[in-house]
Parts: structure tokens; C-alpha cells; sequence
């Protein structure tokens, strides 16, 4: 298949999700929630496509509402990282000098940490839910955009616009907002689209070991963390199925930020690469 074909494909995949999220639960109008005790780890079947689970509880329903989760999630996270590390990488490559060296000495020290270690101790701060978990998220993914920007705002004020504009009497300021800042945009824009699946992991993670979403709420991490005693007991589908909802789609994400890299800028693979 050729570059064109994986991006139809993985596009394909990714409005697929987008609209299984978003349509699958009002029109099926059921509850994920029930509990069926005489339809418990049921096989694939017409009546349930991908199963169930221990429970009696619908597997496919719950796979589309932990995928809603983990696209809230995934999507939210990004973006508010991706304005933190632009702000921040855009200021320190602007002003340069101190400020620099003392911003980006701060971004090393949270980078040496790794993110998983660190979300975890963010998360145990809150109580279970939603936000908790994209906060933990979004406050240990901004450091790359941070770099990311900055090297970009470094090769920006060698251009000779910069130079004019500022021969020109144009303040820092001006200089950032006017030229410096709307250059930095699409390399800001494509971390924010490679985040997403590394945040969905993370969720995922998160939610895998307890410290993520309650146990009750549907989400990929969830599903397949009380499936592991269906897993060892022969019951594949329950373990199967949600991994499926996350590899996929974050796969098919990632492709698509890989050909708008490749677009952006060919030379600069490795840069982008968070």
C-alpha cells in the first residue's frame, strides 16, 4: 500500500471512530451500564457483536464509550500541553539569554523524570475521574512542544524579516507576536496532532493501574484491566476488543501526523518527533 493509501486508510479509521463516539450511544439507547448476570462473557455474536463482559455488560457499547473517553482525553491534554510548551518555548527563544538557559535548564529537570512516574504522582493528587487525569496528562507532555517551538524560534530570528523588522525599531514584543509566534504554528499544531495518541496511552495506563478513571466508568485502560481474569480463564474477547480500540485509532492517528510531518518539512523528521 503507498503512502496516499495508508493516509486514506488511516483516515478512514479516525473519522470511523470520531463518529462511533458520537453516534453509537444515543441511537443504540442503551444503558452501559446494565448488569445481565445470565449473559455473562457471552462469545461474538449477532445479538453482541464483540461480546460481553463479566457482567453481562455489552462490549461493544463499552468499547465505543472507553474510546470517547480516551478521545476526550487524548484531544483535551494535547491541546492545553501544546499552549503551555508554545508559550513557553516561544518566550524563552524570544527573550533569550538568562531566561533561556534558566527555562530550558526547568524543562530538563521535569524531562529526566519519566512521564508515566510523574502523571501518576500528578493523579494521586485528585480523586478519580476525568480531569484529574487530563490535567496529569497535559502537565507531563508540554516539555517536547516547549523544544520543539523554541528550536523553532531560534532559526526564526536569524531570517532577514526578523532582522529588518527590527532595524526597523520594532519592539520584542511586536517582533514575537507579528512574526515569530505565527511561524511557529503549523511545528505547534503537528505536536498537539502527535500527542494525542501518546496522551490516550497514558490515559489508558493511568486507568490500568487504578489511578485513572473510577472502576465503574467505561474506558479502554478499565476494560482491559478487569479482563485479565477472563483472559487467563480462556475469554479472549473481553482483553481483545478494547485493545483493539486503542492501538487502531492511535495508529491511524499517528500516520496522519507522520504524512503532515513529512508535508511540513522533510528534512526536519526527527525534530518533530515527540
Amino acid at each position: 500500500m503507498g503512502s496516499r493509501g495508508r493516509v486514506r486508510l488511516s483516515a478512514g479509521i479516525v473519522v470511523l471512530a470520531v463518529l462511533a463516539v458520537l453516534l453509537v450511544p444515543p441511537l443504540a439507547r442503551l444503558d452501559q451500564q446494565a448488569v445481565d448476570l445470565a449473559a455473562k462473557l457471552l462469545p461474538p455474536s449477532p445479538a453482541h457483536p464483540f461480546g460481553t463482559d463479566e457482567l453481562g455488560r455489552d462490549l461493544l457499547l463499552r468499547c465505543v464509550y472507553g474510546l470517547r473517553v480516551s478521545l476526550l482525553v487524548g484531544v483535551v491534554a494535547a491541546l492545553v500541553a501544546t499552549v503551555i510548551g508554545t508559550a513557553v518555548g516561544a518566550a524563552a527563544g524570544a527573550l533569550g539569554g538568562w531566561f533561556d538557559r534558566v527555562v530550558m535548564r526547568v524543562v530538563d529537570t521535569f524531562a529526566s523524570v519519566p512521564h508515566l512516574l510523574l502523571g501518576i504522582f500528578v493523579v494521586a493528587l485528585f480523586r478519580p475521574g476525568v480531569w484529574p487525569v487530563v490535567v496529569s496528562v497535559a502537565l507531563t507532555h508540554w516539555l517536547s512542544t516547549a523544544r520543539i517551538v523554541r528550536a523553532e524560534v531560534l532559526s526564526l530570528r536569524s531570517r532577514p524579516f526578523v532582522d529588518a523588522a527590527v532595524s526597523g525599531g520594532a519592539s520584542r514584543l511586536r517582533v514575537a507576536l507579528r512574526h515569530l509566534v505565527p511561524g511557529v504554528l503549523p511545528q505547534a499544531g503537528l505536536a498537539a496532532v502527535l500527542m494525542v495518541p501518546h496522551a490516550m496511552w497514558h490515559e489508558s495506563a493511568l486507568s490500568f493501574l487504578g489511578l485513572g478513571l473510577p472502576a465503574h466508568q467505561a474506558s479502554l485502560g478499565n476494560l482491559v484491566q478487569t479482563a485479565r481474569g477472563s483472559l487467563l480463564a480462556g475469554d479472549w474477547w473481553p482483553t481483545l476488543f478494547p485493545g483493539l480500540f486503542l492501538i487502531v485509532p492511535t495508529l491511524a492517528i499517528a500516520s496522519l501526523a507522520a504524512a503532515w510531518r513529512t508535508r511540513l518539512n522533510p528534512r526536519r523528521r526527527s525534530e518533530l518527533t515527540l
